[in-house]
């Protein structure tokens, strides 16, 4: 599990690591209809190299933390 920042309507959006489990991303959409938690789970998928399925908002849908559940598939 981690703990996301979010910044929408960010000009670069991107993921920055600010500590042990601990990240903040930057999206380019607004936070309206869930399109910036959308971008959110595509840029964490690409970041940490899953499928958009295998990430989940836990807690803070329509809050700028968020808690991230990450289902990984060790080989």
């Amino acid at each position: 599990m981690i703990t996301v920042k979010v910044h929408p309507r960010s000009p670069k959006p991107g993921v920055e690591k600010t500590g042990e489990s601990e990240y903040k991303v930057r999206v380019g959409a607004a936070p309206d209809k869930g399109k910036a938690n959308e971008e959110l789970i595509e840029l964490l998928a690409v970041y940490f190299d899953v499928p958009k399925s295998s990430l989940h908002v836990l807690r803070g849908t329509t809050s700028r933390v968020k808690l991230i559940s990450i289902d990984r598939k060790d080989d």
